[in-house]
């Protein structure tokens, strides 16, 4: 089947500007461009700004239950458990994600009690990546930081899934600025489609096999005590200080 033909995937790309709309983003150009390969090729495609909601800050569900009159989170949560696809997209400020980024980082992990059927947590099956912009250093940083909380909790990484932009260090031109040239960079045009591919090859081959499998992978599993995911027994390890001495240990 061509790909453009194949059932649908769902991809949230969640813009974590401190700008509320309907204020300029920068970012939103570059996302922008990603929706428009992977809307052709089979992706429903959804961008929000979550500085647009009114999201509290804790590390619950839903924050009402915790002294917040509202908290708009439940909702956006709704979203991401939809998606296959989730890529979190942050300005650079002093060098780091934004600040907007770290909370929502700091929700999704307030899920993570949750299993899906296979007794795994809530992300299991589903792809992340990560997009940056700014005008000073941090890109790689930022893309890195982020990525690894999100594997953490157990979204995916496929291979070149972050992609970004940073103009010279210290003020200056932001992407969309007639003298950036951000748009006409080669290097972020090519991270930021090779991001856009492998994010949906990817998600198509979890989903053609029904997300990760379940041995080895089931915290109900494990917590269950029937197995230890073929781990030697307990008394097995113990022993294993029996084992070859730090001298033949280093030569190997």
């Amino acid at each position: 089947m061509p790909d453009n033909q194949q059932p649908s995937l769902r991809a949230l790309f969640l813009n974590c500007t401190l700008k509320r709309s309907p204020r300029e983003s920068h970012s939103d150009a570059m996302i922008e461009m990603c929706r428009r390969l992977m809307e052709p090729n089979g992706v429903i495609f959804e961008a929000l700004r979550p500085v647009d909601l009114t999201i509290a800050p804790g590390m619950n569900p839903d924050m009402t239950d915790h002294g917040w009159e509202r908290d708009d989170w439940p909702g956006l949560y709704a979203k991401v458990r939809e998606a296959n696809i989730l890529v979190l997209c942050t300005p650079i400020w002093l060098g780091d994600k934004s600040s907007v980024c770290t909370k929502i980082i700091e929700r999704l992990y307030s899920q993570t009690n949750e299993q899906n059927e296979k007794g795994q947590g809530p992300y299991h099956g589903k792809v992340c990546g990560c997009l940056v912009t700014g005008n000073e250093d941090g890109v790689k940083a930022s893309a890195r930081d982020t990525l690894f909380t999100l594997n953490a909790m157990g979204f995916t990484i496929p291979p070149r899934s972050y992609t970004g932009w940073i103009g010279p260090v210290g003020p200056g031109p932001s992407y969309r600025d007639d003298e950036s040239g951000g748009p006409e960079n080669s290097f972020a045009n090519k991270t930021t489609a090779m991001m856009c591919w492998n994010l949906i090859h990817m998600a198509r081959i979890l989903r053609a096999h029904g997300g990760i499998p379940r041995q080895g992978t089931s915290d109900a599993d494990w917590d269950a005590g029937n197995d230890r995911f073929g781990l030697p027994p307990v008394e097995e390890i113990r022993n294993l200080r029996n084992g070859p001495s730090h001298h033949e240990a280093a030569r190997d």
